[in-house]
Protein backbone atom coordinates (compact mmCIF):
# COMPACT_ATOMS: atom_id res chain seq x y z
CA UNK A 1 0.00 0.00 0.00
CA UNK A 2 1.08 3.56 -0.72
CA UNK A 3 1.21 5.88 2.29
CA UNK A 4 4.05 8.29 1.62
CA UNK A 5 5.47 9.49 -1.70
CA UNK A 6 8.17 11.87 -2.90
CA UNK A 7 8.13 14.08 -5.99
CA UNK A 8 11.01 15.81 -7.77
CA UNK A 9 11.71 17.86 -10.88
CA UNK A 10 14.93 17.39 -12.85
CA UNK A 11 16.65 18.74 -15.94
CA UNK A 12 15.70 21.95 -17.70
CA UNK A 13 12.61 23.74 -16.45
CA UNK A 14 9.42 23.81 -18.52
CA UNK A 15 6.09 25.64 -18.22
CA UNK A 16 3.63 23.35 -16.43
CA UNK A 17 5.94 21.85 -13.78
CA UNK A 18 4.08 23.53 -10.94
CA UNK A 19 0.73 22.37 -12.31
CA UNK A 20 1.96 18.75 -12.25
CA UNK A 21 3.19 19.15 -8.66
CA UNK A 22 -0.18 20.58 -7.61
CA UNK A 23 -2.08 17.73 -9.27
CA UNK A 24 0.14 15.09 -7.64
CA UNK A 25 -0.26 16.65 -4.20
CA UNK A 26 -4.02 17.19 -4.33
CA UNK A 27 -4.83 13.79 -5.83
CA UNK A 28 -2.49 12.06 -3.37
CA UNK A 29 -4.07 13.81 -0.37
CA UNK A 30 -7.48 12.74 -1.63
CA UNK A 31 -6.19 9.19 -1.06
CA UNK A 32 -4.80 10.01 2.36
CA UNK A 33 -1.15 9.91 1.31
CA UNK A 34 1.68 12.03 2.65
CA UNK A 35 3.65 13.95 -0.01
CA UNK A 36 7.17 15.40 0.19
CA UNK A 37 9.12 17.37 -2.40
CA UNK A 38 12.80 16.74 -3.08
CA UNK A 39 14.65 19.99 -3.76
CA UNK A 40 16.98 20.45 -6.74
CA UNK A 41 16.48 17.10 -8.46
CA UNK A 42 17.96 14.48 -6.11
CA UNK A 43 20.23 16.89 -4.24
CA UNK A 44 17.74 17.30 -1.40
CA UNK A 45 18.07 13.58 -0.58
CA UNK A 46 21.81 13.23 -1.13
CA UNK A 47 23.04 16.32 0.72
CA UNK A 48 20.83 15.86 3.83
CA UNK A 49 20.71 19.60 4.39
CA UNK A 50 17.85 21.39 6.09
CA UNK A 51 15.21 22.28 3.54
CA UNK A 52 16.33 19.59 1.13
CA UNK A 53 12.98 17.87 1.66
CA UNK A 54 9.82 19.93 2.05
CA UNK A 55 6.32 18.77 3.01
CA UNK A 56 3.72 19.39 0.32
CA UNK A 57 0.08 19.94 1.24
CA UNK A 58 -2.84 21.95 -0.08
CA UNK A 59 -1.45 25.18 1.27
CA UNK A 60 1.97 24.60 -0.30
CA UNK A 61 0.53 24.17 -3.81
CA UNK A 62 -2.24 26.75 -3.65
CA UNK A 63 -2.22 29.14 -6.59
CA UNK A 64 0.75 27.66 -8.47
CA UNK A 65 -0.93 26.15 -11.56
CA UNK A 66 -0.31 29.25 -13.67
CA UNK A 67 3.26 29.84 -12.51
CA UNK A 68 6.31 29.03 -14.62
CA UNK A 69 9.41 27.38 -13.20
CA UNK A 70 9.16 24.90 -10.33
CA UNK A 71 8.70 25.43 -6.59
CA UNK A 72 11.06 22.47 -6.04
CA UNK A 73 13.92 23.83 -8.11
CA UNK A 74 15.82 21.81 -10.69
CA UNK A 75 19.34 21.04 -11.89
CA UNK A 76 21.16 19.63 -14.90
CA UNK A 77 24.10 18.53 -12.75
CA UNK A 78 22.52 16.27 -10.15
CA UNK A 79 23.17 12.80 -11.61
CA UNK A 80 23.36 10.58 -8.47
CA UNK A 81 25.61 8.16 -10.36
CA UNK A 82 28.15 10.93 -11.12
CA UNK A 83 27.49 13.31 -8.29
CA UNK A 84 30.00 16.15 -7.75
CA UNK A 85 31.84 15.58 -4.44
CA UNK A 86 34.76 17.63 -3.11
CA UNK A 87 37.90 15.49 -2.84
CA UNK A 88 41.18 17.24 -2.08
CA UNK A 89 39.80 20.59 -3.16
CA UNK A 90 38.50 19.25 -6.47
CA UNK A 91 35.03 18.13 -7.52
CA UNK A 92 35.09 14.43 -8.44
CA UNK A 93 32.20 12.40 -10.00
CA UNK A 94 30.99 9.98 -7.31
CA UNK A 95 28.32 7.29 -7.33
CA UNK A 96 25.86 8.38 -4.61
CA UNK A 97 22.97 6.22 -5.81
CA UNK A 98 23.31 3.76 -2.95
CA UNK A 99 23.10 6.50 -0.33
CA UNK A 100 20.11 8.04 -2.11
CA UNK A 101 18.18 4.77 -2.20
CA UNK A 102 19.01 3.93 1.43
CA UNK A 103 17.84 7.32 2.62
CA UNK A 104 14.70 7.10 0.47
CA UNK A 105 13.76 3.88 2.23
CA UNK A 106 14.81 5.09 5.70
CA UNK A 107 12.47 8.06 5.36
CA UNK A 108 9.60 5.67 4.62
CA UNK A 109 8.86 6.66 1.03
CA UNK A 110 6.88 4.08 -0.91
CA UNK A 111 7.30 5.63 -4.37
CA UNK A 112 8.78 8.48 -6.36
CA UNK A 113 7.01 10.67 -8.92
CA UNK A 114 9.85 11.81 -11.18
CA UNK A 115 8.95 14.74 -13.42
CA UNK A 116 11.49 15.08 -16.21
CA UNK A 117 12.73 14.44 -19.72
CA UNK A 118 14.81 11.64 -21.20
CA UNK A 119 17.78 12.23 -18.90
CA UNK A 120 15.72 12.43 -15.72
CA UNK A 121 13.71 9.33 -16.62
CA UNK A 122 16.89 7.45 -17.54
CA UNK A 123 18.23 8.17 -14.03
CA UNK A 124 14.90 7.12 -12.51
CA UNK A 125 15.04 3.83 -14.43
CA UNK A 126 18.59 3.15 -13.17
CA UNK A 127 17.56 3.91 -9.58
CA UNK A 128 14.63 1.54 -9.96
CA UNK A 129 17.04 -1.20 -11.06
CA UNK A 130 19.25 -0.46 -8.04
CA UNK A 131 16.41 -0.90 -5.57
CA UNK A 132 14.19 2.17 -5.45
CA UNK A 133 10.70 0.82 -4.55
CA UNK A 134 8.58 2.33 -7.35
CA UNK A 135 8.79 5.14 -9.88
CA UNK A 136 6.11 6.88 -11.92
CA UNK A 137 7.57 9.27 -14.49
CA UNK A 138 5.83 12.33 -15.91
CA UNK A 139 7.07 13.43 -19.38
CA UNK A 140 8.46 16.97 -19.34
CA UNK A 141 10.43 18.80 -22.03
CA UNK A 142 9.81 21.82 -24.19
CA UNK A 143 11.61 19.94 -27.00
CA UNK A 144 8.78 17.37 -27.33
CA UNK A 145 11.43 14.74 -28.14
CA UNK A 146 10.64 12.14 -25.49
CA UNK A 147 10.00 8.61 -26.78
CA UNK A 148 6.85 6.75 -25.76
CA UNK A 149 4.46 9.70 -25.75
CA UNK A 150 2.76 11.80 -28.41
CA UNK A 151 3.41 15.07 -26.57
CA UNK A 152 5.16 16.45 -23.49
CA UNK A 153 3.97 19.32 -21.36
CA UNK A 154 5.84 22.59 -21.83
CA UNK A 155 6.06 22.16 -25.59
CA UNK A 156 2.97 24.14 -26.56
CA UNK A 157 4.03 27.10 -24.42
CA UNK A 158 7.50 27.09 -25.96
CA UNK A 159 5.94 27.04 -29.43
CA UNK A 160 3.63 29.94 -28.50
CA UNK A 161 6.61 31.97 -27.23
CA UNK A 162 8.65 31.28 -30.38
CA UNK A 163 5.68 32.03 -32.65
CA UNK A 164 5.07 35.35 -30.92
CA UNK A 165 8.73 36.31 -31.45
CA UNK A 166 8.57 35.34 -35.14
CA UNK A 167 5.39 37.41 -35.56
CA UNK A 168 7.16 40.45 -34.15
CA UNK A 169 10.15 40.00 -36.46
CA UNK A 170 8.00 40.20 -39.59
CA UNK A 171 7.40 43.93 -39.25
CA UNK A 172 11.03 44.88 -38.64
CA UNK A 173 12.26 42.53 -41.39
CA UNK A 174 9.82 44.08 -43.85
CA UNK A 175 10.62 47.65 -42.79
CA UNK A 176 14.37 47.19 -43.35
CA UNK A 177 14.09 44.66 -46.19
CA UNK A 178 16.27 42.24 -44.26
CA UNK A 179 16.59 38.52 -43.81
CA UNK A 180 16.02 37.51 -40.19
CA UNK A 181 17.36 34.15 -38.96
CA UNK A 182 15.77 32.95 -35.70
CA UNK A 183 17.35 30.14 -33.67
CA UNK A 184 15.01 28.10 -31.45
CA UNK A 185 15.62 25.27 -29.01
CA UNK A 186 14.89 21.59 -29.58
CA UNK A 187 18.24 19.82 -29.19
CA UNK A 188 18.34 16.95 -31.73
CA UNK A 189 14.68 17.25 -32.82
CA UNK A 190 12.96 19.91 -34.90
CA UNK A 191 9.53 19.98 -33.28
CA UNK A 192 9.69 23.56 -31.95
CA UNK A 193 11.18 24.93 -35.18
CA UNK A 194 8.63 23.12 -37.33
CA UNK A 195 5.55 24.09 -35.31
CA UNK A 196 6.59 27.69 -34.61
CA UNK A 197 7.96 28.17 -38.12
CA UNK A 198 4.73 27.08 -39.78
CA UNK A 199 2.55 28.99 -37.32
CA UNK A 200 4.69 32.10 -37.78
CA UNK A 201 4.67 31.76 -41.60
CA UNK A 202 8.44 31.43 -41.91
CA UNK A 203 9.85 31.23 -45.42
CA UNK A 204 12.42 28.56 -44.55
CA UNK A 205 12.64 26.11 -41.65
CA UNK A 206 15.84 24.19 -40.97
CA UNK A 207 15.60 21.19 -38.66
CA UNK A 208 18.06 18.49 -37.51
CA UNK A 209 16.20 15.72 -39.34
CA UNK A 210 16.89 17.26 -42.78
CA UNK A 211 20.42 18.32 -43.71
CA UNK A 212 20.19 21.68 -45.45
CA UNK A 213 21.92 23.09 -48.50
CA UNK A 214 22.55 26.79 -47.92
CA UNK A 215 22.18 27.39 -51.67
CA UNK A 216 18.57 26.18 -51.46
CA UNK A 217 17.91 28.65 -48.65
CA UNK A 218 19.49 31.48 -50.65
CA UNK A 219 17.41 30.46 -53.67
CA UNK A 220 14.30 31.00 -51.57
CA UNK A 221 15.51 34.46 -50.53
CA UNK A 222 16.26 35.44 -54.15
CA UNK A 223 12.89 34.20 -55.44
CA UNK A 224 11.06 36.23 -52.81
CA UNK A 225 13.07 39.29 -53.89
CA UNK A 226 12.05 38.73 -57.51
CA UNK A 227 8.41 38.46 -56.45
CA UNK A 228 8.55 41.85 -54.78
CA UNK A 229 9.05 40.48 -51.24
CA UNK A 230 12.48 41.84 -50.28
CA UNK A 231 12.54 40.29 -46.81
CA UNK A 232 12.58 36.71 -45.47
CA UNK A 233 12.16 34.91 -42.14
CA UNK A 234 14.31 31.82 -41.56
CA UNK A 235 13.68 29.62 -38.50
CA UNK A 236 16.58 27.39 -37.51
CA UNK A 237 16.53 24.63 -34.89
CA UNK A 238 19.63 24.73 -32.69
CA UNK A 239 20.53 21.21 -33.87
CA UNK A 240 20.20 21.93 -37.61
CA UNK A 241 23.23 20.95 -39.67
CA UNK A 242 24.40 21.65 -43.23
CA UNK A 243 24.66 18.93 -45.84
CA UNK A 244 27.76 16.87 -45.08
CA UNK A 245 28.41 18.95 -41.94
CA UNK A 246 27.87 18.62 -38.22
CA UNK A 247 25.86 20.34 -35.50
CA UNK A 248 27.35 23.39 -33.81
CA UNK A 249 28.07 23.40 -30.07
CA UNK A 250 28.81 26.26 -27.70
CA UNK A 251 30.19 23.95 -25.01
CA UNK A 252 31.03 20.26 -24.92
CA UNK A 253 29.78 17.70 -22.43
CA UNK A 254 31.59 18.01 -19.09
CA UNK A 255 32.17 15.79 -16.08
CA UNK A 256 28.84 16.68 -14.51
CA UNK A 257 26.77 17.87 -17.48
CA UNK A 258 24.63 15.34 -19.29
CA UNK A 259 24.55 17.13 -22.64
CA UNK A 260 26.80 19.33 -24.73
CA UNK A 261 25.23 22.75 -25.33
CA UNK A 262 24.12 23.43 -28.89
CA UNK A 263 24.19 26.92 -30.36
CA UNK A 264 25.58 29.24 -32.99
CA UNK A 265 23.95 27.85 -36.13
CA UNK A 266 21.74 30.95 -36.66
CA UNK A 267 24.74 33.27 -36.82
CA UNK A 268 26.52 30.95 -39.26
CA UNK A 269 23.47 30.72 -41.53
CA UNK A 270 22.97 34.50 -41.41
CA UNK A 271 26.58 35.17 -42.42
CA UNK A 272 26.37 32.72 -45.31
CA UNK A 273 23.08 34.17 -46.61
CA UNK A 274 24.50 37.71 -46.52
CA UNK A 275 27.67 36.64 -48.33
CA UNK A 276 25.83 34.65 -51.01
CA UNK A 277 22.88 36.98 -51.67
CA UNK A 278 24.15 40.41 -50.67
CA UNK A 279 21.03 40.84 -48.53
CA UNK A 280 21.43 42.46 -45.12
CA UNK A 281 20.90 39.59 -42.69
CA UNK A 282 20.54 39.46 -38.91
CA UNK A 283 20.37 36.55 -36.48
CA UNK A 284 18.47 36.18 -33.22
CA UNK A 285 18.70 33.44 -30.58
CA UNK A 286 15.54 33.07 -28.47
CA UNK A 287 17.28 30.84 -25.93
CA UNK A 288 15.79 30.43 -22.48
CA UNK A 289 12.83 32.70 -23.21
CA UNK A 290 11.22 29.52 -24.52
CA UNK A 291 11.45 27.88 -21.10
CA UNK A 292 9.93 30.68 -19.09
CA UNK A 293 6.61 32.33 -18.54
CA UNK A 294 3.06 31.28 -17.82
CA UNK A 295 2.03 27.94 -19.34
CA UNK A 296 -0.68 28.18 -21.97
CA UNK A 297 -4.05 26.60 -21.20
CA UNK A 298 -3.33 23.37 -23.10
CA UNK A 299 -0.10 22.83 -21.15
CA UNK A 300 -1.85 23.51 -17.83
CA UNK A 301 -4.56 20.98 -18.62
CA UNK A 302 -2.07 18.36 -19.80
CA UNK A 303 0.07 18.88 -16.69
CA UNK A 304 -2.91 18.45 -14.38
CA UNK A 305 -3.99 15.29 -16.22
CA UNK A 306 -0.50 13.79 -16.03
CA UNK A 307 -0.07 14.60 -12.35
CA UNK A 308 -3.43 13.12 -11.38
CA UNK A 309 -2.75 10.05 -13.54
CA UNK A 310 0.57 9.48 -11.75
CA UNK A 311 -1.17 8.94 -8.42
CA UNK A 312 -3.87 6.86 -10.11
CA UNK A 313 -1.28 4.40 -11.46
CA UNK A 314 0.44 4.27 -8.06
CA UNK A 315 -2.88 3.40 -6.41
CA UNK A 316 -4.34 1.07 -9.01
CA UNK A 317 -1.28 -0.88 -10.23
CA UNK A 318 1.91 -2.40 -8.86
CA UNK A 319 3.99 -1.23 -11.82
CA UNK A 320 6.51 1.51 -12.45
CA UNK A 321 6.52 3.45 -15.71
CA UNK A 322 5.90 6.78 -17.39
CA UNK A 323 2.48 8.34 -17.86
CA UNK A 324 2.29 8.75 -21.64
CA UNK A 325 -0.12 10.41 -24.03
CA UNK A 326 -1.45 8.37 -26.95
CA UNK A 327 -4.13 10.18 -28.89
CA UNK A 328 -6.64 11.33 -26.30
CA UNK A 329 -5.78 8.58 -23.80
CA UNK A 330 -3.21 8.34 -21.02
CA UNK A 331 -1.30 5.08 -20.55
CA UNK A 332 1.53 3.72 -18.41
CA UNK A 333 4.60 3.00 -20.56
CA UNK A 334 7.55 0.94 -19.19
CA UNK A 335 10.55 3.14 -18.39
CA UNK A 336 12.90 0.97 -20.43
CA UNK A 337 10.93 1.93 -23.56
CA UNK A 338 11.52 5.60 -22.82
CA UNK A 339 14.84 6.10 -21.06
CA UNK A 340 17.64 7.45 -23.24
CA UNK A 341 15.57 7.49 -26.44
CA UNK A 342 14.75 10.47 -28.66
CA UNK A 343 11.60 11.06 -30.75
CA UNK A 344 12.40 13.02 -33.88
CA UNK A 345 10.25 14.45 -36.68
CA UNK A 346 9.44 11.58 -39.11
CA UNK A 347 10.13 12.14 -42.80
CA UNK A 348 6.49 11.41 -43.65
CA UNK A 349 5.23 13.97 -41.12
CA UNK A 350 2.03 15.71 -42.12
CA UNK A 351 3.60 18.98 -40.92
CA UNK A 352 6.51 18.60 -43.34
CA UNK A 353 4.08 17.79 -46.13
CA UNK A 354 2.00 20.84 -45.21
CA UNK A 355 5.05 23.08 -45.22
CA UNK A 356 6.16 21.89 -48.65
CA UNK A 357 2.65 22.43 -50.02
CA UNK A 358 2.78 26.02 -48.71
CA UNK A 359 6.13 26.63 -50.37
CA UNK A 360 8.26 26.56 -47.21
CA UNK A 361 11.93 25.80 -47.88
CA UNK A 362 13.49 23.03 -45.77
CA UNK A 363 16.87 23.40 -47.44
CA UNK A 364 16.74 20.14 -49.36
CA UNK A 365 14.54 20.69 -52.44
CA UNK A 366 14.32 23.26 -55.24
CA UNK A 367 11.57 25.87 -55.03
CA UNK A 368 8.19 24.37 -55.87
CA UNK A 369 9.19 20.73 -55.26
CA UNK A 370 6.73 18.55 -53.39
CA UNK A 371 7.95 15.42 -51.64
CA UNK A 372 6.60 12.97 -49.11
CA UNK A 373 3.87 10.40 -48.83
CA UNK A 374 0.47 11.69 -49.93
CA UNK A 375 -2.16 12.15 -47.23
CA UNK A 376 -4.47 9.21 -46.74
CA UNK A 377 -7.96 9.51 -48.21
CA UNK A 378 -11.04 8.15 -46.50
CA UNK A 379 -14.06 7.56 -48.70
CA UNK A 380 -17.46 7.64 -47.03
Amino acid sequence: MIRKIAVNTGGGDAPGLNAVIRAVVLSAQQRGWEVWGIRQGYRGLIEEQEGGLIPLDRKAVRGITHLGGTILGSTNRGDPFQYPRAVGGELVPTDMSGKLIDRFKELGFDALVAIGGDGSLRLAAKLLERGLPRVIGVPKTIDNDLAGTDVTFGFQTAVATATDAIDKLHSTAQAHERVMVVEVMGRYAGWIALHAGLAGTADAILIPEIEFDIERVCEKVRIREERGQPFSIIVVAEGARPKGGTMQFRTQKGKFSEHAVLGGIAETVAQQIQELTGKETRSLVLGHLQRGGTPVASDRLLSLRLGAAATHYLAETNHSGMVSVHGLALELTPLEEVAGKVRTVPFDSDLLRTGRALGVCFGDEPEGALRGAPPSVRLT
